[in-house]
Formats: structure tokens, C-alpha cells, sequence
């Protein structure tokens, strides 16, 4: 590796003389192969060159934070000592990420021993049953142990064992987070959630009998609210606004596509991966967690252009298999957090009013649409994955138009 990155043969003799010669050129041909600069190659050959000296790396000893940290500031004063450095943060930071990276690549990175959260084999113990007895989707299952964390985290610091809870106790930790500023519907998921812990804790004789059953929550009304998504035409002025020749529009403007044609939702995007497209027969295959299945779509000809066009212009060459990943090294899929980011910045920046602003809404505005495009509601249920209609009822409000006539539907002498 060094004899690519050097034509000197004197560089060359100076990093394969030094120590660790072979880990360091493992690490810098792991980057290459994720697609990192020769450029940015250079520099890090440079950093672990420096590396290697201050950090004392013996063959299978595991180094912890703190040495680096020591390390890191022993460089940077000598930095600053002969002027390349005004202040030593910088020199420091940048040694302790190098240095970081490079031995957990090569895993003699000592990690901190992580305290298990309180009472966390029960949560694991629940998550289990909730995959494998319930079926329910990892996402799910992941919001359930969210909301069941939070609420040991509180009963922990009461200093009680988990035998004595009671009613009482998991109603004043939901008054709790009412009276934190929660919505109603944040405050009955949170109950909903507890409610499918304690009947599984009673199965369990982990606690008294009939909690589950006591455990109350605000009201929500079926169908009270809307589907939060743009209009139409600010979904077009949302992806015109990608139109351009600079890597991260391209990029966007095919997620932001899949989000508003196809009604998908930001994971399902995050997960698609370079074999969903079936070119030939133009097919998108998509995974539905939710469902436990895959759904095909016909390739919409403008969504496979703006793909061949992301694939061919803007995205890294690595070897990865998902679709959308960062623009800069190391090259990793996007999550979902970052798309959410990514349409809310273009939404704020366009000055698009509207309730929501993440991909989530681009999948209410592509429902709306197809309603008012005439499609059935079982058509659009169909098309967005829903389980049944009645997910899809709530879109029924949006039709104005439908609504209005059957207001003023004539009645005669039934009245």
C-alpha cells in the first residue's frame, strides 16, 4: 500500500521501517476499499506514523481511552512547543479520533465496561416474547423497550424491587410525564407500552396480578386528527429544488422520490439495497417490516433515471450493498434520524408550511394524492403496505370534495 501512496522511495522505507508497518497498511487499504481519497489516505498514513511512536501497541495489548488521551496530549504539546500548533485541542482531537479508529479496526481497542441498564434482563426477557410469540415488527418492539427503559430508569431511583410495584406507582410515573409537556398520544403510547409489559411481567410472576389491567391512559379518538403532510405542489417544489448537478442533491432527490411516489417510509428506504432493482424487468422490490414481507412496484421511469443517475454521478464507490450511503468516508448507510433530517432541512429552507416534516409526511402527501386521483381507499392501503383499511381511513377526511356531497346528499322523505 505504501508503494502506491508514495513514489519516494525514501517515504516509502520510512513508514515500512516503522512500527506496525503491517497494521498500519491493513487500515489504509481498509479505507481504501471503502473509497477514501488518496488525499485523505496520505493523511492518515502520516497520523498513524505518529501514532505508533507515541502509543506503546505491543502485539495482542489491548489499549484503553486513557492512554490515548494521554498519548494525544503528550503530541499536541509538542506541537505547539515547535509552533505548528497554536492550541492543542485540535492536534489532540485529531490524534484520539486516528488513533481511536485505527484500533478498533484492528480490535485492540480496550471498551469501557457498560453498566447494564436497571432491570434489564426483564427487558430483554419481553422484547424476545414480543418478537418471536407476538410477531411484532422491530420497530415495535424497539418503541415498547424504549418507554419500558424510561420507566425503570424511574423506578430504579426509587430503591424498591420491582416485587412491590404497584398500580399507584406506574400512575404517578405517567401524571409524571404528563406534566412534563407529553401530548395525549405520547402519554397513551407510553401507557400502551406498559400495559403490554405488566400482562407479560404478571404471566411471569415478576409482580402482583392485575396491574396491566388498572393502567389508564388519555382518550384518543379514533380518526381525531389529520394526515400531516404537504400539498402536492409543495412536494414538486420540494424535489425541483434537488435539481442540480451537486452529489448531495442527487442523491436526495431519489429518496425524496421514493418517499412521495411510492409512500415508503424512512427505513424501508435506509435498508434498500443494490439488488432491490430488478432493471430488466422494471421492478423495485421493497422489504415491509411491519408485514414480515416484500412488496413490488413497477419502476416508475423518472424515479429509475434519477437512480441510474445517483448510481453513476454521486455514489461512493465501495463495496457496500445499500442503495444510500454518506457522501464522505467511511462510507455507511444513511439512518433513519438522517433522512428525517435531510426533509426537514429541505422543507425549512423552501419555507413549505405543514404539521410534519419528515419522510412521514411525504407518505401522507402521496396518499392524499392518490385519493384525490380517484383511488379507492383499498387501492391506496395496497400501495402504501398497510396490514388493513382501516389505517387508511383516516385519509378518507381529506376528501373535501366527497365529504361535501355527501353532506348535501338529498335525503327526501326519510326525515
Amino acid at each position: 500500500m505504501f508503494e502506491k501512496l508514495y513514489k519516494y522511495r525514501g517515504a516509502q522505507a520510512r513508514h515500512l521501517k516503522a512500527p506496525l508497518a503491517h497494521e498500519r497498511e491493513a487500515y489504509l487499504s481498509h479505507r481504501a476499499e471503502q473509497g477514501s481519497a488518496k488525499a485523505t489516505l496520505l493523511n492518515i498514513a502520516r497520523e498513524l506514523l505518529v501514532i505508533c511512536r507515541y502509543v506503546h501497541l505491543l502485539p495482542r495489548h489491548e489499549i484503553d481511552s486513557t492512554e490515548i488521551e494521554v498519548a494525544a496530549q503528550r503530541w499536541a504539546r509538542r506541537q505547539q512547543r515547535h509552533r505548528r500548533a497554536r492550541v492543542q485541542r485540535w492536534s489532540q482531537g485529531l490524534f484520539i479520533l486516528r488513533a481511536t479508529q485505527w484500533l478498533q479496526f484492528l480490535g485492540l481497542l480496550k471498551q469501557p465496561e457498560e453498566k447494564a441498564a436497571p432491570f434489564s434482563d426483564l427487558i430483554e426477557d419481553f422484547a424476545a416474547f414480543c418478537s418471536r410469540d407476538r410477531g411484532l415488527s422491530p420497530v415495535t418492539v424497539h418503541d415498547y423497550c424504549w418507554q419500558i427503559r424510561h420507566f425503570f430508569s424511574w423506578w430504579n431511583g426509587q430503591g424498591r424491587p420491582f416485587s412491590d410495584v404497584s398500580v399507584r406507582d406506574v400512575d404517578a410515573y405517567i401524571s409524571l410525564k404528563g406534566a412534563s409537556h407529553w401530548t395525549r398520544v405520547s402519554v397513551a403510547s407510553c401507557a400502551k407500552s406498559l400495559r403490554a409489559f405488566f400482562l407479560h411481567a404478571e404471566r411471569r410472576s415478576w409482580c402482583p396480578s392485575g396491574i396491566a389491567a388498572a393502567i389508564q391512559s388519555p382518550r384518543i379518538f379514533r380518526q381525531e386528527g389529520l394526515p400531516g403532510g404537504p400539498i402536492w405542489s409543495d412536494v414538486q417544489k420540494l424535489i425541483a429544488s434537488t435539481n442540480s448537478d451537486r452529489p448531495r442533491d442527487i442523491r436526495d432527490r431519489c429518496m425524496l422520490m421514493l418517499f412521495a411516489i411510492y409512500g415508503l417510509r424512512s427505513g424501508e428506504v435506509a435498508n434498500l439495497r443494490l439488488e432491490n432493482f430488478d432493471w430488466e424487468q422494471e421492478v423495485l422490490t421493497v422489504w415491509r417490516p411491519k408485514q414480515r414481507r416484500t412488496q413490488q412496484y413497477p419502476l416508475v421511469l423518472e424515479v429509475g433515471h434519477a437512480v441510474i443517475r445517483y448510481l453513476r454521478e454521486a455514489r461512493p464507490a465501495c463495496a457496500r450493498r445499500e442503495v444510500f450511503l454518506t457522501l464522505k468516508s467511511p462510507f455507511r448507510p444513511l439512518s433513519p434520524g438522517a433522512l428525517h433530517h435531510l426533509t426537514q432541512t429541505r422543507f425549512t429552507r423552501l419555507g413549505i408550511v405543514t404539521p410534519r416534516r419528515g419522510p412521514h409526511a411525504l407518505r401522507h402527501a402521496c396518499a392524499t394524492w392518490l385519493l384525490s386521483e380517484g383511488f379507492s381507499l383499498k387501492a391506496i392501503g395496497d400501495h402504501l403496505g398497510h396490514r388493513s383499511s382501516f389505517a387508511t381511513r383516516t385519509y378518507a377526511k381529506v376528501d373535501i370534495a366527497g365529504l361535501r356531497e355527501v353532506g348535501t346528499f338529498d335525503l327526501g322523505g326519510l326525515l
